[in-house]
């Protein structure tokens, strides 16, 4: 969706959107950094920066709710197409609305008792919330979180690579 469509055909009040194409090496730590250094500290209420917990290399995409609707456009020119990566990627960020979950109670209630809550996972890979800025504890689950499933893993054994592809994957 492009900048004119902010606010436009998804309905106004929306705020939470996705920031696509991130360099894979990026850290949660290292997107928060970004938003902060461009200007959005205090404007963001959640983010979440979903990664593969076998390489923990994150997916490229992270969710950001902002505080109010009317910062999605300024958020939107700023972060769409932008390229200016602390570490070196040709990737160009791309913004789009976040669905089926919009704003900070659905991805509350998303991610609340999410397996990706459990406390095997590693505090950095969770999703974190703030207020005014600050970082604020997330509330606690409704029901235990199961743990996160591994994809071929199993106790005590390690998968073969990349079943005959060598020297291709498995790094950013």
């Amino acid at each position: 969706e492009e900048l004119g469509d902010v606010g436009g055909s998804g309905g106004p009040g929306r705020t939470t959107v996705m920031i696509r194409n991130l360099p894979n090496n990026y850290t949660r730590a290292m997107v928060l950094a970004l938003l902060d250094e461009e200007g959005f500290s205090g404007f963001f209420d959640f983010l979440y920066l979903p990664v593969d917990f076998k390489s923990q290399a994150c997916l490229g995409y992270a969710f950001v709710n902002l505080v109010r609707p009317e910062v999605v456009p300024v958020f939107w020119k700023k972060f769409d197409g932008f390229s200016k990566w602390v570490l070196p990627s040709r990737k160009i960020c791309g913004v789009s609305w976040s669905g089926p979950h919009q704003g900070l109670a659905a991805h509350i209630e998303r991610y609340r008792s999410s397996p990706v809550m459990h406390s095997t996972v590693p505090e950095e890979f969770q999703p974190v919330l703030f207020a005014n800025g600050v970082r604020i504890p997330f509330p606690q689950p409704q029901k235990a979180p199961r743990a996160p499933r591994m994809r071929n893993l199993t106790e005590g054994h390690t998968p073969p690579k990349h079943s005959g592809r060598r020297g291709q994957g498995g790094t950013c």
